[in-house]
């Protein structure tokens, strides 16, 4: 495989990954309509959390599955992963 096929691999998204941002997006899209209908604050900040908790979990998600792809080239150029790791730990960490 080439270095750049290589590249490209570690970073696709898959269906799955934009699957969950479509829903998120319904999910703002949910919200507004809500604002507009002049629903309860209440309502609103629990649909907002819901938004923003599945916001995590898609971050968690993608972050997960490029450390896996990353990890088995690693393992297979037998290279260390201690860098792969703390970078994917980076990722995590910023994103809160």
């Amino acid at each position: 495989m080439m270095a750049n096929q290589e590249v490209q691999d570690m970073n696709q998204y898959t269906q799955d990954m934009k699957n969950r941002l479509k829903r998120i997006e319904g999910q703002v899209r949910g919200v507004l309509k809500m604002m507009e209908e002049d629903k309860e604050c209440k309502d609103v900040i629990t649909q907002l959390s819901a938004a923003r908790s599945a916001i995590d979990r898609s971050i968690g998600y993608i972050v997960a599955k490029n450390l896996e792809t990353c990890l088995r080239e690693s393992q297979e150029n037998g290279e260390p992963a201690d860098e792969l790791i703390q970078e994917a730990v980076q990722m995590i960490v910023k994103s809160r």
